[in-house]
């Protein structure tokens, strides 16, 4: 052996190499795994959900063809507004969701975006039905459907201040700011799940989709509703820990 030479240990086995890479792991980092690999799990049980509830709305809203009148015109824009790009803004910040690989600032970029995208047109959606009714919010559905608009209103003009946060730290507490955005956020798209759900309770809806299917559709509503809400409320809890220790 040449001088200075240091001889490296090779392990010709790769069950013992994979045995040793494993034992160099902290518990800490196999639990994050496992919780990592749980959240996504959820984030695409929630997505298939999504997709079957929207799916099934837009065919229901386009079972007569077109032109689309003011009804169904208001179901294609309320649930692809809230349920599908609100819901995606909502999981775009997740740590598990599909924008994990993406930087902290293109993630914002991509909520924002979906952001304004889906609240344009859920609002667009909710004028049109306004406007084409005489009497106004009599329902249950009707009821969470303005809860849903007045927060998302409330929700975009919020976000201005939480996006521009440091940029306008001497004019708005910035850790309000976020609380409150992610507070209406909250309300908002939870005020415009369990509307769907009254809307799906309908009676010409179940007529058409049957009894079963419909509970079903509602089930699923609820179920991914609750999976996209429960990041924001952790989020919310613990940055109004932080406030409060301040």
């Amino acid at each position: 052996m040449a001088p200075n030479t240091v001889e490296t240990n090779f392990t010709p086995d790769p069950e013992m190499v994979t045995r040793e890479n494993k034992s160099q792991n902290l518990p800490g980092q196999e639990v994050n795994y496992n919780l990592y690999i749980f959240q996504s799990t959820l984030n695409l049980l929630a997505n298939i959900l999504i997709g079957t509830v929207v799916g099934i709305s837009l065919l229901f809203a386009l079972r007569n063809g077109l032109p689309l009148g003011a009804t169904p015109l208001h179901i294609v824009l309320c649930v692809i507004g809230y349920q599908l790009l609100m819901a995606q803004s909502i999981l775009s910040l997740s740590g598990s969701g599909w924008s994990s690989k993406m930087r902290l600032v293109d993630k914002r970029r991509a909520h924002w975006i979906l952001q304004i995208l889906g609240s344009g047109l859920a609002l667009a959606g909710s004028f049109i039905k306004i406007l084409d009714k005489t009497v106004h919010w009599n329902t249950y559905h009707g009821q969470f459907a303005l809860v849903a608009m007045v927060f998302t209103v409330a929700c975009l003009l919020n976000g201005l201040t939480s996006l521009y946060a440091y940029e306008w730290r001497r004019i708005f507490n910035g850790s309000i700011s976020k609380l409150t955005h992610i507070c209406f956020g909250i309300v908002a798209f939870g005020a415009a799940c369990i509307s769907l759900c009254y809307g799906f309770d309908k009676q010409f809806f179940r007529s058409w989709a049957s009894e079963d299917f419909t509970n079903a559709l509602i089930a699923f509503t609820g179920i991914f509703g609750f999976i996209i809400l429960t990041n924001p409320l952790v989020t919310f809890f613990k940055k109004a820990a932080t406030v409060v220790k301040k």
